[in-house]
């Protein structure tokens, strides 16, 4: 593989930085659905076998939301817009959720396998965000019972796909009589307990894999995470800014077109194997 330092990995990874960072905020989205993708594509090019690429891939965009979801969140904050109340309710689930599946069920299955399910993930959310379907309130939150399990469903989901939850957390919250605003703000507060749950196990289950390529930390590949989340960071705002200026809905179906031709690559690179 390449030296970490090559100018042109670096350009690459500050490309895809700028880009999640900026579409993060100006979409209200998590990056993990771009990056995933992309990094499997630059690690592709630089020798890293497809099988492993897709797991770092997955990996590193899920240890790049630890920082980007602390921007957010304070924020949000600052709005007044967390429900901290649900956050603590949820946090629990999400932490066995998210190790269940990183520590386990993320080890044994084959990168071709967790691209195919990244794919299918991808185009359900490029579907809901085509059509900007927001679910009808219909009852209030479930019990304590009820929360774990929720908060168990989204920390599994996030940590095979390598995304912050947000697109099963916000239509899961807003069903539960939540407002729409409060239930994104939320969200974006439940990122950081989802990032570092399933960080913690992606290290520990890839600390025994051979032909990791040089930077990597378990499954998490150092470089990329350096750069992406520099880039995304400073973006991020300018996107959140750029929202109230620009036709928000209309670019959400551009960008819904886009995460299709992401989510084809994803399954083909999955079926492929």
């Amino acid at each position: 593989m390449n030296s970490l330092l090559d100018p042109l990995l670096i350009a690459e990874l500050a490309a895809l930085g700028l880009g999640t960072g900026f579409l993060a905020g100006l979409l209200g989205i998590g990056g993990g659905m771009l990056m995933v993708p992309f990094i499997t594509i630059i690690m592709g090019h630089r020798g890293v076998a497809s099988d492993l690429a897709v797991k770092m891939a997955i990996a590193t965009s899920m240890a790049t939301i630890i920082f980007t979801s602390v921007s957010s969140v304070r924020a949000h904050h600052k709005r007044g817009a967390v429900r901290w109340d649900i956050v603590r309710r949820l946090a629990p689930g999400i932490v066995i959720g998210s190790l269940l599946g990183s520590l386990g069920v993320f080890s044994l299955l084959k990168g071709t396998v967790l691209a195919i399910v990244f794919a299918l993930f991808v185009g359900f959310s490029a579907t809901q965000m085509f059509l900007d379907r927001k679910p009808k309130p219909t009852r209030q939150m479930p019990g304590t019972a009820g929360q774990l399990s929720a908060g168990g469903a989204i920390g599994f989901i996030s940590g095979l796909v390598g995304a912050g939850g947000g697109f099963v957390s916000v239509p899961f919250m807003t069903w539960c009589n939540i407002s729409i605003h409060n239930a994104v703000a939320t969200s974006a507060a439940l990122g950081f307990p989802i990032a570092v749950a399933n960080v913690l196990g992606y290290v520990v289950s890839g600390q025994s894999v051979q032909g990791l390529p040089a930077g990597s930390f378990g499954y998490i590949w150092l470089p990329a995470l350096a750069v992406i989340a520099v880039c995304s960071v400073l973006t991020a705002p300018l996107g959140a800014k750029a929202a109230h200026n620009l036709p928000v809905k209309k670019l959400k179906r551009v960008f819904a077109s886009i995460l299709y031709l992401l989510a084809a690559y994803m399954l083909w690179k999955g079926l492929q194997g």
